[in-house]
């Protein structure tokens, strides 16, 4: 199984679009007013963004974005108007983090976790399964 794509609400879809080009993804959709869609800038996961007249008030999913260079990216970003909710930060589970809000309050944390994203120290050890040995007698 491999991921193909996350998808937000959004109440307008051409504010989503400009701000997530701003963020780098590249849109590789346009079905105006209601649906876009892009491509990672690396790797080939997509991500999309999907009209609704309202937006539930629950909690909604959080969308992890990895950068090479976090530190650098938010500063880029920060210079071309991006506000964001915190700079990055070292997090005890090893990823360093920064969050910010798309323009309809989806939550969005650029991080940078490299080796530690797929095997953090507390990673679940494989179960070693003993082998049935079968004895032909004769």
């Amino acid at each position: 199984m491999k991921l193909n794509q996350v998808t937000v609400p959004s109440t307008d879809v051409a504010k989503s679009i400009e701000f997530y080009k701003r963020l780098g993804l590249i849109q590789i959709v346009d079905s105006p007013p209601k649906y876009a869609r892009f491509v990672c800038p690396d790797g080939d996961a997509t991500f999309s963004v999907h009209h609704y007249d309202e937006l539930s008030t629950g909690v909604r999913p959080v969308v992890y974005f990895e950068c090479e260079k976090l530190d650098d990216t938010v500063a880029d970003l920060k210079s071309r108007g991006v506000e964001f909710d915190s700079d990055p930060v070292d997090q005890p589970w090893l990823w360093r983090e920064a969050y910010l809000r798309d323009p309809d309050g989806n939550v969005i944390c650029l991080y940078f976790a490299g080796e530690k994203r797929l095997n953090p120290p507390w990673r679940i050890k494989p179960k070693i399964e003993t082998p049935v040995v079968v004895r032909a007698d004769s």
